[in-house]
């Protein structure tokens, strides 16, 4: 798999976390994320499609129209590496960070690690 291949994988889940419905969520993670997944960030640890799609969920409760935006990506050897804007419903950059993949055999995403400085509640 090459890294134009791996970037649109990452792109689909990104792609997860814009999508309003459960439904279309799945979907997209479906073609882009292993079912056994595991996401961390330093909010939350969700193990698997369920998991991770009620995390989006709520997500989208406290930022509605909440998404993500990569602005930088790089891969070699199954790892890559995406910094990102995180965008309100508006448009408006509310906040950056930084993500890690890992890619399995299926060339699928195994593991997304997120970086980010949380807000102040």
């Amino acid at each position: 798999m090459n890294d134009e291949a791996r970037r649109k994988i990452w792109e689909r889940y990104v792609e997860a976390w814009k999508l309003g419905a459960r439904e279309a969520k799945a979907a997209a993670l479906g073609d882009s994320v292993i079912a056994a997944c595991t996401y961390r960030d330093p909010l939350a640890i969700a193990h698997g499609h369920a998991e991770l799609i009620s995390y989006m969920i709520e997500f989208h409760r406290q930022v509605p129209g909440g998404h993500f935006v990569t602005t930088h990506f790089q891969a070699h050897h199954d790892r890559s590496v995406a910094r990102w804007n995180m965008v309100d419903g508006a448009g408006n950059v509310i906040g950056d960070g930084v993500s890690f993949g890992e890619y399995g055999e299926s060339g699928m995403l195994t593991t997304m690690t997120g970086f980010f400085e949380p807000r102040a509640a």
